[in-house]
């Protein structure tokens, strides 16, 4: 079966998130999305626990569904294409710890089957410290502790480091990473086999270290709003089970069919620089101001491209045999932002939203699989023009910096005259960016 997956999502006990990230939510806006699996995130904890051993059931093995439908559409008018949606157990975990003579911060995404391997981690978890005031724990737990734990808990389960280049939290991070996964894990690296490359970096960046050749590497969203789930996901081709996913990762042959990415520079770590001063620097820059803002001269932020460089010992991606592709996707609110000159969120592109993802069933049947001349038939053809250049990478990009989203644009200001479609100001565009 053919399906896609996004397993790294937080609950409503996670800071900064949406309340609307409920399991009914999330199951509503997967259906829109044409998202097939969906990570419960932050089973840690305990409250969100209650909620998941009360509301769901166990579907195929390891995979679970919702006991009744949610409530509500994700959008007043919206009607997708009525595919089942399960739940995979996750959690991210915040590692913060003294390693090397360096205080290291690393997150890291769990995986596991059943709610008895999560419940017997959480004992484990909570004895370390403070699980009940965040969804996202902070714990002074050695990421090579943490992955012991998950083992001897849950043998069937998993670990994926997340966002594995953002600076402040990573695996590779900037601020307080390491510079390979075996420095990090130490005797257990052997155990961890796929990496989250995060919004600020793609697939191709990543295989210009050869050192990552043998990890397959995963794109989720890591949303705090369930309107954000899918804007990275993962493509199986597989039967439907935890077993069968993980067994694709460990082994991409088995049915791991590849990535939908955000175009990398879409990322908000994806340059160097200084959101206070509004400066944005490329890696090169970055080595002539000796990590300087020209403005106030404070340190800048090194952001995930700089420190792929320094980490790549390739001048070009070299992908490894059996290699799954990946798709540079723009989402669909983006896209009908740009054509509406409106705000993602607007009601306007909202509306729109809710009528297209109910013609064609889903926002990625739209985005991966309707052809041009269809949408143009049905006199969609800015639209359709828009389509047309995502698919083949004919964007303009400016990249995102310490903390600021980038953006990816569809036409240029004279093109959109053309189209008899409004032009929004350089203000306009900055907010829109933050609304990412």
């Amino acid at each position: 079966m053919r399906f896609i997956a996004d397993l790294h999502v937080h609950s409503p006990y996670s800071r900064a998130t949406s309340p609307a990230s409920t399991l009914g939510g999330l199951c509503a806006w997967a259906r829109a999305k044409g998202v097939h699996v969906v990570g419960t995130g932050d089973f840690t904890h305990p409250s969100w626990m209650g909620k998941m051993q009360s509301l769901l059931e166990q579907a195929e093995p390891g995979l679970y569904q919702l006991k009744e439908e949610p409530a509500s559409d994700a959008l007043p008018g919206l009607t997708p294409e009525g595919i089942p949606v399960r739940f995979l157990l996750t959690a991210e975990v915040s590692s913060i710890y003294k390693r090397g003579g360096r205080v290291r911060k690393v997150h890291n995404i769990l995986l596991v089957p059943d709610l008895e391997s999560a419940l017997r981690i959480n004992r484990r978890l909570g004895a370390v410290g403070n699980i009940h005031s965040d969804g996202r724990p902070i714990l002074g737990l050695d990421s090579r502790d943490l992955l012991e734990i998950l083992l001897e808990e849950a043998p069937e389960g998993f670990l994926v480091p997340a966002h594995i280049w953002t600076p402040w939290f990573s695996l590779f991070g900037s601020k307080s990473g390491f510079d390979s996964v075996e420095e990090c894990f130490g005797d257990l690296s052997g155990y961890v086999f796929a990496l989250e490359t995060g919004l600020s970096s793609d697939p191709g960046m990543n295989r210009c270290i050869s050192a990552l050749d043998r990890f397959a590497l995963i794109s989720n969203s890591d949303c705090h709003s369930p309107r954000k789930l899918g804007r990275e996901a993962n493509l199986f081709d597989t039967e439907l089970s935890f077993h069968a996913i993980r067994d694709a990762l460990r082994d991409p042959c088995r049915g791991f069919e590849g990535t939908v990415e955000f175009y990398p520079e879409e990322g908000k770590y994806h340059l160097d620089g200084h959101r206070k001063c509004e400066i944005s620097l490329e890696p090169a820059e970055t080595g002539r101001m000796h990590c300087c803002c020209p403005a106030c001269g404070r340190p800048v932020t090194v952001g995930v491209l700089n420190r792929v460089l320094e980490l790549a010992d390739r001048n070009a991606p070299d992908y490894p045999e059996n290699t799954p592709p990946y798709h540079s996707l723009i989402p669909l609110d983006e896209v009908l932002s740009e054509i509406a000159g409106k705000g993602p969120g607007s009601k306007t592109v909202m509306a729109r939203y809710a009528r297209l993802v109910s013609e064609f069933g889903s926002e990625f049947n739209l985005l991966l699989q309707t052809p041009v001349d269809v949408l143009q038939s049905k006199g969609e053809h800015v639209l359709a023009e828009a389509l047309d250049r995502m698919r083949r990478g004919q964007v303009q990009k400016q990249g995102g910096y310490d903390g600021q989203f980038g953006t990816v644009r569809l036409f240029d200001d004279r093109e959109l005259r053309e189209f008899g479609l409004p032009v929004p100001k350089a203000a306009e565009r900055r907010q829109q960016a933050g609304q990412q």
